[in-house]
């Protein structure tokens, strides 16, 4: 398939992402940010930068799940990432996770698990870039750039410049 999102679609994409957050919460007073490394991390940056400059600042962090993960065995080991949770902490908080791809729902179930130690927010809300099907587990984003049909074969790769010096979403065999 190649290159299905460029580096304008993508920015488009997350700045309409950022204006449903507005409107799904009705303003941002409560609204907190976590992303999920790597890239949900940038992302979730990028969506707080978005936010600050439509309507105000909104406090970021990171939520590694790796520990909770229920295929942790069957991976390589990797290096936690930290977990930092904003000030003020979850209690409350309409919580907006953030990562990439969304595909079985096995990372965002993990998040929830992980989410459950750390405090009991008002709302969970799932915002990624791309949504390419597949789910295993009853889990759907609330927030979407693209939703990209795509068969098990298929590998989506979301690169941004932050860590990947540039900005697309490619899908190849």
């Amino acid at each position: 398939m190649g290159i299905v999102l460029d580096q304008s679609e993508i920015e488009r994409s997350l700045k309409r992402i950022a204006h449903e957050i507005i409107e799904r919460n009705h303003g941002l007073d409560s609204v907190i940010l976590l992303g999920i490394p790597t890239r949900g991390v940038t992302m979730a940056h990028r969506i707080g930068a978005l936010l600050g400059l439509i309507e105000k600042a909104v406090p970021v962090g990171t939520l590694d799940i790796t520990m909770f993960r229920d295929d942790l065995r069957l991976r390589p080991p990797r290096a936690l990432l930290p977990t930092q949770i904003p000030a003020g902490g979850l209690e409350g908080r309409d919580l907006v996770l953030v990562d990439d791809v969304l595909f079985s729902g096995r990372t965002i179930r993990a998040a929830l698990d992980a989410i459950g130690e750390l405090g009991r927010p008002n709302s969970v809300q799932l915002a990624v870039l791309i949504d390419r099907g597949h789910r295993k587990l009853p889990i759907r984003a609330d927030y979407v750039g693209k939703n990209i049909p795509t068969n098990l074969r298929e590998n989506v790769k979301v690169q941004l410049l932050e860590i990947d010096g540039n900005d697309r979403v490619e899908v190849s065999l």
